[in-house]
C-alpha cells in the first residue's frame, strides 16, 4: 500500500486542483486500490499540526475547472519555519513527526518560491518531497512555465484591452498597473499580448525621460491616448542605484501630492 501525501501552499491561483487531480489520477493509474491519498489542510499548518483528512477518487472528480484549492491554503513565510510557534514547539519537527506518523512514502507540495524552499528543507531532513511550481510570477527556477501564469496573463491582458477605448475616447495617458515585484514576466507577456505601448519592468530600470519621450513622440504621430504597463517592482535607474536600505527609506519619506475634491477639501493618497 502506498500512502501520499498532498498540501497546496502560498496564494491560491488556478490550476491547483487541476494538477493534484492530474497527479491523483497518475497514481490511481500506477497503484490502483493498493494507494491512499491523503489531504493536508491549509497548507504547511496542517502538515504541522496534523490537521489532514483521506481523500478518495470522488473528491478528485468535477475540481478540472474549478479554482482556487479543495484543500485550503495559508502562507507560513520559510524564514519562519526555523523559529518555535507561539507554544514554542519545533515547526519543522512537527511536520516530519506527522509525515512519519502517517507513515507517508511522499509528500507532493503544490506552491511557489517560499513554499518549495519549504519543501527542499523537508527533503533535506529526510523527508521524500515532489515539488510542483505554483506562481502566477513564473520565476521559479528551473521552470519554464508555472502554472498560475497563463491564466494571470489572460486576466492582466484582458485588463488593458478593455482600457484602450476609454484611453482612445478620452484621449488619455492611462498607467495598467500588474503583479511582479521582482520579476515582470507576467507584465512582459499581458504587456504584448494587450498592445500597451510602454512595458516596465523590475529587472530593467527606467529612464523617465525616455518614456515623457515616447508618450510625445506617439502624440506627434497623432495617436490621441498611451497605454504604460507597469509591473508593480518596476523602478527609475535613479532608485535603482540606491542601496536596499536606501529605497526602503525614500518610501518612507515619500509624500503624495495632495488631489482636489469636487468639494474642495483635499485627500491625500
Amino acid at each position: 500500500m502506498k500512502r501520499v501525501g498532498f498540501l497546496t501552499s502560498g496564494g491560491d491561483c488556478q490550476a491547483l486542483n487541476a494538477t493534484m487531480r492530474g497527479v491523483a489520477k497518475a497514481l490511481y493509474n500506477e497503484y490502483g486500490n493498493d494507494l491512499e491519498l491523503i489531504g493536508f489542510e491549509d497548507g504547511y499548518k496542517g502538515l504541522m499540526y496534523a490537521n489532514y483528512r483521506f481523500l478518495n477518487r470522488s473528491d478528485f472528480s468535477g475540481i478540472l475547472t474549478k479554482g482556487g484549492t479543495m484543500l485550503g491554503t495559508s502562507r507560513q513565510p520559510f524564514k519562519l519555519m526555523r523559529v518555535p510557534d507561539e507554544n514554542g514547539l519545533d515547526k519543522v519537527g512537527l511536520m516530519k513527526h506527522t509525515y512519519y506518523k502517517l507513515k507517508l512514502d511522499a509528500l507532493v507540495v503544490l506552491g511557489g518560491n517560499g513554499s518549495q524552499k519549504t519543501a527542499n528543507l523537508l527533503s533535506e531532513e529526510g523527508l521524500n518531497v515532489i515539488g510542483l511550481p505554483k506562481t502566477i510570477d513564473n520565476d521559479l527556477y528551473g521552470t519554464d512555465m508555472t502554472f498560475g501564469f497563463q491564466s494571470a496573463v489572460d486576466i492582466a491582458t484582458n485588463a488593458i484591452d478593455c482600457i484602450h477605448t476609454t484611453a482612445a475616447s478620452h484621449g488619455r495617458v492611462f498607467i495598467v498597473e500588474i503583479m511582479g515585484h521582482k520579476v515582470g514576466w507576467l507584465t512582459l507577456h499581458a504587456g504584448i499580448a494587450g498592445g500597451a505601448d510602454i512595458i516596465l519592468l523590475p529587472e530593467i530600470p527606467y529612464d523617465l525621460k525616455k518614456v515623457v519621450a515616447k508618450i510625445e513622440e506617439r502624440t506627434k504621430s497623432g495617436s490621441r491616448f498611451s497605454i504604460l504597463a507597469v509591473a508593480e517592482g518596476a523602478m527609475s535607474k535613479e532608485d535603482a542605484a540606491l542601496s536596499k536600505k536606501e529605497y526602503k527609506e525614500k518610501l518612507k519619506n515619500r509624500k503624495y501630492r495632495p488631489w482636489p475634491t469636487r468639494s474642495g477639501s483635499r485627500l491625500r493618497k
